[in-house]
Parts: C-alpha cells; sequence; structure tokens
C-alpha cells in the first residue's frame, strides 16, 4: 500500500503541527488466509466532549453533491455542497480567525496539488452550545425522576464523564480546570475554532480536511471525462486537475464565512 504522504512528511514538521491534514496514528496490514487488508488510523477530527449536531462535506463542487434521502434519514447526516448553499449555512468567526484558518487551508492544499492529490473535502461538524445545554438539562431531569438519589446529591457524577480514562483520573484531575457549554482546550479539540461575538448563536466549529489520499491518474482522467462527456465541459464536476480542484475547492471554502 502506498501512502503518498510518506516521502513528504516534513511539511507538517515545517507547519509544527499547524496544519489541516489528518493525523495519522498508525497504519497496519492484516493478512488472513492470503488475503491482505490495509488499515489506516486517523486522529478524530471531532470532540470527544462536544458533541457535533450538524456536519457537512465539502468539496467546492455543486454536481451530485447532495444528500441523498437515505443519507439524510440517519440520526447525524453528512450533508454536501448544495446543502450547505441551500440551507443558508454560514460558519460565524472573527476575522483573525478566518485568516489564520485560510492560511493553514492554502499551504496544506499547495502541498496537496504538489503531490497530485485531488478530491478532498472539507469536514465541517458544528456543535450547537444552546442545543446542548438544553439536551444536557432535559437528561437531568430525567435522571432526577428515575433515581431520587440523585437530586438529593447522594450521586456522584461519573468517573470519565469527560471522556477520561478511570486509570489516569488522578493525575488529570490535579491540573483539570472543568470546562464550560461550548468551552474545548486548543490543544486537545486542535481542529476546533469557537463563533465570534455577535453571531446568531453559539457554536464550536470542527474543521479539517479528509480523504486526502487520491491522486490524479489515469482512472481519474478517464472519470473526469466521462462526466464531462456527462454533464457538459462548464459542470462543477469533482473529478478534474489537482490543480483545478484547488483554485475551485479555496474559492468555495473562502466563501462559507459570514
Amino acid at each position: 500500500m502506498r501512502i503518498p504522504f510518506v516521502p513528504s512528511l516534513q511539511h507538517i514538521v515545517k507547519c509544527h503541527g499547524s496544519t489541516l491534514l489528518p493525523q495519522f496514528l498508525g497504519m497496519y496490514r492484516v493478512s488472513v488466509d492470503s488475503e491482505e487488508t490495509y488499515l489506516i488510523v486517523m486522529r478524530n477530527m471531532f470532540s470527544h466532549r462536544l458533541l457535533v449536531h450538524r456536519k457537512y462535506d465539502l468539496k467546492g463542487s455543486l454536481v451530485a453533491r447532495e444528500a441523498s434521502d437515505k443519507e439524510r434519514g440517519k440520526e447525524l447526516p453528512t450533508f454536501k455542497d448544495m446543502d450547505f448553499r441551500n440551507n443558508m449555512q454560514k460558519v460565524y468567526v472573527t476575522d483573525e480567525q478566518k485568516e489564520k484558518f485560510m492560511e493553514k487551508l492554502n499551504r496544506d492544499v499547495e502541498f496537496l496539488v504538489r503531490l497530485k492529490i485531488m478530491d478532498y473535502s472539507l469536514l465541517l461538524g458544528i456543535h450547537d452550545v444552546g442545543r446542548a445545554e438544553r439536551d444536557e438539562e432535559e437528561g437531568e431531569e430525567v435522571s432526577n425522576e428515575e433515581d431520587p438519589d440523585a437530586e438529593n446529591g447522594l450521586v456522584g457524577a461519573a468517573v470519565g464523564s469527560y471522556g477520561t480514562s478511570p486509570e489516569g483520573i488522578a493525575g488529570y484531575m490535579s491540573c483539570y480546570k472543568p470546562l464550560g457549554p461550548g468551552e474545548f482546550d486548543p490543544y486537545v479539540d486542535v481542529y476546533a475554532i469557537g463563533n465570534c461575538p455577535g453571531a446568531p448563536q453559539r457554536e464550536v466549529y470542527f474543521m479539517g480536511l479528509i480523504d486526502v489520499l487520491t491522486q490524479y491518474d489515469a482512472k481519474k482522467k478517464a472519470a473526469h471525462a466521462a462526466k464531462t462527456v456527462k454533464h457538459g465541459a462548464g459542470a462543477e464536476i469533482s473529478t478534474v486537475h489537482p490543480e483545478q480542484y484547488a483554485k475551485r475547492f479555496r474559492d468555495f471554502i473562502s466563501n462559507i464565512f459570514a
């Protein structure tokens, strides 16, 4: 299994971790009955603590980029570019936050272009702080009704309720500052950005690049030709040359902000 990232990992080192690219934690080959399966373990871009209420997979293409009825029926569907536009969704951050984010994005995309990689996406997860607070309050009410001892303070909070393992609870709690609604530790939730003051509602955004291992090879060139015939030369299809893909992707992402 060839990973195009491996010869160029110095990019990550130069950025000192300031990147939107996935963090690869391990690569494995499993052999069963002479059949090999390759596995890649990556860091979760979302939070272990702040639940994501809405998510989008954005490529900057509008052709066939809408969630299916089957997808919409899921508990947490993955919406796409057309959905983002139709829902009039926006990301509310400060100008400084947007500038820093776009610097990372542009640097990472230039890196992917050099590797002739395309068809990647921006994964956007949105945590609704107000909704999370309401859900927590409703959960506490149900818990108190089911267990009267909890209302009297006789039942303590579950160990590790914020994702901390019981084994490390002693050392962790000695230096841990409890986080309030919508708050996060930027050293843990490295893909998270809080909304700007004056936003319509309190939100936390998780944004990172995914599907970054597809190179523009003969198979993709053939797919590009077929889609061009089907949709026309001017259609915004997703399968295009890496440089063209990068320009369209950056233009689209730069406009997701309010």
